[in-house]
């Protein structure tokens, strides 16, 4: 990482917290002229103190470095607006609702930045029965190219399927309640996420 917590962050942490110095060494179990060092910028906590200090003042060790303090304003928890992000290396998949910082492999991961369907990725889609049926038949499914992986999104619900090389590149997601209203995705490993809405 290149910064460390500063001294006005853990003074304005502390007091939003309502707590004293004296309270604070309390709490972490060392004097509160160690606090008033820290808060005065004439001493850095020992990294050993970073988690019990962020949960000391309610925080996450993130929020502590960087004193950005995160509130969860995403009260309806919509999926529309979910984030997906792909290991470049071990091709590991993460899913969030909303922003995060995603990491894996020690490499800090970008959300994907869906983009309309072109000619190579067209995301077919077919009724069967209750079910929808996804294609993307102009697209390789080699070891070195393929569709990693198809994703079903409405306002209720992320359903994903794991695609292999050498596979088909198909899926079925059932069509449920909202689903009418949904977005299909479809991940190339060498071009990135695509998007169909239905």
């Amino acid at each position: 990482m290149n910064q460390y917590i500063s001294a006005a962050v853990i003074k304005e942490l502390r007091e939003k917290k309502k707590l004293t110095q004296a309270q604070l060494a309390e709490i972490l179990h060392i004097s509160d002229k160690t606090v008033s060092k820290w808060e005065t910028a004439r001493g850095l906590p020992d990294i050993t103190f970073l988690e019990p200090l962020a949960a000391a003042l309610g925080v996450s060790v993130a929020e502590l470095l960087t004193g950005n303090c995160i509130a969860n304003q995403n009260k309806s928890s919509n999926l529309m607006r979910s984030s997906v992000y792909v290991c470049p290396i071990c091709g590991n998949i993460v899913h969030s609702v909303g922003q995060a910082m995603v990491s894996c492999c020690g490499v800090a991961l970008p959300a994907l930045e869906a983009e309309p369907c072109d000619i190579e990725h067209e995301i077919n889609i077919e009724m069967i029965e209750t079910d929808l049926y996804v294609t993307v038949p102009r697209h390789p499914m080699t070891k070195q190219h393929s569709i990693s992986f198809f994703a079903y999104v409405t306002a209720d619900r992320f359903e994903m399927v794991k695609l292999y090389p050498e596979g088909e590149a198909q899926a079925r997601f059932a069509l449920r309640g909202r689903g009418k209203h949904g977005i299909l995705y479809a991940y190339c490993n060498h071009h990135g996420l695509f998007f169909k809405k239905l």
